[in-house]
C-alpha cells in the first residue's frame, strides 16, 4: 500500500429542501386551509479518527465529498426527508488544515474522535407554518439554506513514541530492523528510505513505537534532497533518536547538519529530548571508538552511546535510554502468550 501523508479535499454539506405551498382539497371540506410541509435538512459533512488506517492514500482518488441535499416539502404536512450525512474516514494522527494549510480545524489524536466540517443547511418553513388568525390562507414559504462548501487539506502526523533522525545510510532502517517486525527497505546507497517506516520495540518487557523518517541532508529545509517535510512525522515523539555513522570521515560535520536542521525546522523539534548514538562501532577498534565519542561530545552532545545495528552490540542499553525518557503512559505491556483456559459447557 502507497504511503500518502498528505491530501486536499472538497467538500460540501446538502443544501435544505424548500416549503411547500399547499391547500388541503377534500370533498365536503369547503375551508380546507394551509396544508405545505417544511423541507427536509441537508446533510452534514464529518470526520472521523478510526482504527487500521495510517496513510491517506483513500484520498488520492475520491477528492470531493458532498452531503444529500434534503427534500422539499409536501402537501399534506408532509415534511421532507433529511439529507445523508458523510463521513470521512482519517487515520489517527491526521490534521485538518484550511484552504490557507495553516489554519488547524481539528487534529486527531485518539480513535474516535470526530468534527463536523461542513453544517447541512436547514430545510425551508411551509405555509402552514405562517398560518395566522388574520392570514388565515398563506400564499408563502421559504427556501432552503444552502450548503457550506470548503476547501481543506489532510496532513498526517504518525503517531510514535521514537523518531529516528540521521544523515541518509546511517543506519535507521537497519536499527529499525533489528529491534522490531518491521522490514524497511536496506541498500547500500543514500535515501534508501522514502516514506516513514513504523515498528513496535520491546525492551524489560513494555513496547514502544518507532518511527524511521528518511534521511536529512545539508539545506533540507530549502528543499534539498527528499526536504524535511517528513519531520512533521517525529514531532508527536517523545525523544528522538540521533544516528550518527561512525564509519563517517566527517563526524562531527554529519552530526551538525541534523541539529541545524531540526533548529531550522521550527517548532519545538529541537528541544525535543535526544538521544545521540555513535553507530556502526563494528567497524571501529576501541581507541578509535573513544576518540569519536569524545569528537561528538566535544560538538554539544551529552552522553553519547555507542551501538551496532548489524551485530546488535549496545542495542539493548539504546533501548533502555530511550525507556526512560518516554512516560509510562505511552507504553504498553507486552502481550503474554499465555493460553487460553479451555472453554467448558
Amino acid at each position: 500500500m502507497k504511503f500518502l501523508d498528505l491530501a486536499k479535499v472538497y467538500i460540501r454539506s446538502g443544501s435544505g429542501g424548500g416549503g411547500c405551498i399547499s391547500f388541503r382539497r377534500e370533498k365536503f371540506v369547503e375551508y380546507g386551509g394551509p396544508d405545505g410541509g417544511d423541507g427536509g435538512k441537508g446533510g452534514s459533512v464529518y470526520a472521523e479518527a478510526v482504527e487500521g488506517l495510517n496513510t491517506l492514500i483513500d484520498f488520492r482518488y475520491q477528492q470531493h465529498f458532498f452531503a444529500d441535499n434534503g427534500q422539499p416539502g409536501m402537501g399534506r404536512q408532509r415534511t421532507g426527508k433529511d439529507g445523508e450525512d458523510i463521513v470521512l474516514r482519517v487515520p489517527v494522527g491526521t490534521e485538518i488544515l484550511d484552504e490557507d494549510q495553516e489554519t488547524v480545524i481539528a487534529d486527531f489524536t485518539e480513535v474516535g474522535q470526530r468534527i463536523e466540517l461542513a453544517h447541512g443547511g436547514n430545510g425551508g418553513w411551509g405555509n402552514l407554518r405562517f398560518k395566522t388568525s388574520t392570514n388565515q390562507a398563506p400564499r408563502r414559504s421559504n427556501p432552503g439554506q444552502e450548503g457550506v462548501e470548503r476547501t481543506l487539506w489532510l496532513r498526517l502526523k504518525l503517531i510514535a513514541d521514537v523518531g529516528l533522525v540521521g544523515l541518509p545510510n546511517a543506519g535507521k532502517s537497519t536499527f529499525l530492523a533489528a529491534t522490531s517486525n518491521a522490514r524497511p527497505k536496506i541498500a547500500d546507497y543514500p535515501f534508501t528510505t522514502l516514506h516513514p517506516n513504523l515498528g513496535v520495540v520491546e525492551v524489560d518487557g513494555v513496547e514502544f513505537v518507532v518511527a524511521d523518517i528518511p534521511g536529512l541532508i545539508d539545506g533540507a529545509h530549502e528543499g534539498k534532497g527528499l526536504g524535511d517535510l517528513f519531520l512533521g512525522h517525529v514531532e508527536r515523539c517523545a525523544v528522538l533518536l540521533h544516528l550518527v555513522d561512525g564509519t563517517s570521515g566527517t563526524l562531527v560535520e554529519d552530526y551538525q547538519t541534523i541539529i541545524n536542521e531540526l533548529e531550522a525546522y521550527g517548532g519545538a523539534l529541537a528541544e525535543k529530548p535526544r538521544v545521540t548514538v555513535l553507530n556502526k562501532i563494528d567497524a571501529l577498534d576501541d581507541e578509535e571508538r573513544t576518540f569519536l565519542r569524545d569528537e561528538v561530545q566535544a560538538a554539544g552532545a551529552e552522553n553519547v552511546m555507542l551501538m551496532s545495528g548489524v551485530s546488535r552490540e549496545g542495542v539493548t542499553e539504546v533501548l533502555r535510554a530511550l525507556r526512560a525518557q518516554i512516560d509510562d503512559g505511552r507504553l504498553r505491556e507486552k502481550a503474554t502468550d499465555e493460553e487460553p483456559e479451555p472453554w467448558q459447557p
